[in-house]
């Protein structure tokens, strides 16, 4: 196991890819994160995952200038265990680039919007560098009274 400088627990890359999968099981939602106009972007996304890659819900403003453009997405468990065992607090950052639209009438299970007016386009993202850290508690944190 690797601890990085700021404690944090480094994890494999099959480590990552199945708390990605898990985080979409369980509902999480994502942040895309895009290059816009010298500034960086952060955007709340509804996310499935479909083999290596990840699958997107996204609207048609960022659909238009995101399409196979080099994007980072990441997802965080910051509440503990996610009902398949003692997972922790974790993040895991996808980096990649946005390829083709995917047909909302394929097989895949597809990310579930949970907004009014969720975008239209499912988009396919390679999962080019994949990472993650467990993120450990800081000294005396979850301590009960002494």
């Amino acid at each position: 196991m690797w601890i990085d400088d700021r404690g944090s627990e480094v994890l494999p890359v099959s480590e990552c890819r199945r708390l990605l999968a898990l985080g979409a099981k369980i509902g999480l939602h994502g942040h895309l994160g895009i290059a816009k106009e010298g500034a960086p972007l952060v955007l709340p996304v509804d996310y499935t995952v479909d083999g290596s890659d990840v699958v997107l819900r996204i609207g048609d403003h960022v659909f238009t200038e995101t399409y196979h453009e080099l994007v980072a997405f990441q997802v965080d468990n910051a509440g503990g265990d996610t009902g398949d065992g003692d997972e922790g607090r974790w993040s895991v950052l996808v980096r990649g680039l946005l390829t083709d639209p995917v047909p909302h009438e394929t097989a895949i299970a597809l990310p579930q919007p949970r907004v009014a007016e969720p975008g239209q386009h499912l988009v396919r993202m390679r999962a080019d560098v994949v990472t993650g850290r467990r993120l450990r508690p800081a000294p005396g944190e979850g301590a009960g009274p002494a």
